[in-house]
């Protein structure tokens, strides 16, 4: 049975790494599939990985962090070697209270973003349909679910739009070649290009918009929900010829607009939504090309973004409360496993004795059984005021071996 002194996470994020380098690090499925076949080859059994544009973090049980690295980076382009340098690692409370921080958006590079939540949601469940949850990561996220619901319920941390795709638009309204009559260029139909179509549509009202994709179908599906228009991705350069704002958000590994692709005449603004990079960085070089990177939608500054900072405290509070819990399950886990493991010991000794004494160990007698269960109550009693498990471990073995033991001793519960 794991413990908590076995949970590690290990991650890089905005904090000390930009878009470039978390590119090199950031898990598409496929790549998360595999990293899921070779965690036993690494002795990992629980684990999930939670991969966004700000973040690539691993979360998993194991005697060692580097266990973590080493699974995680055998399936990035980036290397241990980079990883380490802009690395974090946390571990047992330490790493319980940062998912609490992330799950509430206090960790996210735009305070309040909920989309992390999702996200959660998205790996956790991808992991445990491969039966890589246990219930030691079971009990911790359902934990963690409950204390974002309450700070989003409870607190203006959540309130309002704080997402990167709210940042986009504001972004676009800012921009000088927006007006109603400006060609938005959608490339990408997954979850965070939904997210910015939505928005877009929402704020800036009746502007055209044409979603590009890989799938021609879905790029329908999601311009009939969005009343938008779709094109086969055989159009893309035209269309880019013809688009006044290029906005990027695809799952692909590597860029899909190159610098050449945007050396067509006239003013754009290019975002670039996708981690890694799916716009090459070199586009930014061209005089009339403004790109912009997911780091930099994110610094977008708002009045409603600063307002927040006076919810930090309250959503801080709420996840302690919740933290407290679920540290207190996992002492009363640990009790559990160590009576259990005391019950086991004096079972196998009663049995040998019973074999040596009368050839048979088949069962035990009812006044040996009246001992354990005295030694069972009295070590959960030791141990709700001493977190001392092996010398409460050694001492129920010594009392039960003793001969001035009797069942008289206390009284049974």
């Amino acid at each position: 049975m794991a413990v908590i002194r076995n949970f590690y996470v290990i991650g890089i994020s905005y904090k000390k790494t930009d878009a470039d380098n978390r590119g090199k690090f950031a898990i598409s499925s496929g790549q998360y599939e595999v990293l899921l076949k070779r965690a036993n080859g690494y002795g990992i059994i629980s684990v999930f990985v939670l991969s966004t544009c700000n973040r690539t973090e691993i979360y998993g049980l194991t005697d060692n962090a580097n266990k973590l690295i080493d699974l995680l980076c055998s399936v990035t382009v980036g290397k241990k070697n980079e990883f380490a340098a802009y690395c974090y690692v946390k571990e047992n409370v330490n790493g319980v209270r940062h998912l609490f921080n992330v799950a509430a958006g206090l960790d996210s590079q735009i305070l309040g973003d909920y989309e992390i939540v999702g996200q959660l949601k998205q790996a956790v469940k991808f992991a445990k349909e491969r039966a890589f949850i246990d219930s030691f990561l079971e009990k911790l996220y359902n934990t963690v679910l409950q204390a974002s619901k309450q700070v989003k319920n409870q607190t203006g941390l959540s309130k309002g739009s704080t997402s990167v795709s709210f940042a986009t638009v504001q972004l676009i309204k800012k921009h000088n070649l927006f007006n109603i009559d400006s060609k938005i260029l959608l490339v990408g139909a997954g979850k965070m290009a939904r997210l910015t179509c939505k928005n877009i549509t929402e704020c800036l009202g009746k502007i055209r918009i044409t979603i590009v994709n890989r799938s021609v179908d879905k790029a329908r599906e999601v311009a009939a929900e969005m009343n938008a228009d779709y094109a086969a991705v055989d159009e893309l350069n035209s269309l880019i010829g013809s688009s006044d704002i290029v906005i990027v958000a695809t799952g692909a590994p590597y860029p899909i607009v190159l610098k050449g692709d945007l050396e067509c005449p006239g003013k754009k603004l290019v975002i670039d939504l996708s981690m890694p990079y799916n716009v090459d960085p070199e586009a930014a070089k061209l005089p009339h090309i403004d790109l912009v990177n997911i780091d930099k939608v994110s610094l977008i500054n708002s009045k409603t973004l600063q307002q927040r900072q006076g919810d930090v405290c309250a959503a801080q509070k709420i996840n302690e409360y919740f933290i407290d819990k679920f540290m207190e399950w996992c002492e009363i886990r640990k009790s559990l496993l160590l009576v259990n493991t005391i019950k086991g010991k004096l079972t196998t000794i009663c049995v040998s004795q019973s074999l040596l004494a009368n050839g048979t160990g088949s069962s035990i007698v009812f006044e040996e059984q009246q001992r354990i269960q005295q030694i069972l109550t009295e070590t959960a009693t030791k141990m709700k005021s001493s977190n001392q498990a092996g010398c409460h471990y050694l001492e129920a073995l010594n009392d039960f071996m003793s001969p001035q033991f009797s069942v008289q001793k206390t009284t049974l519960i």
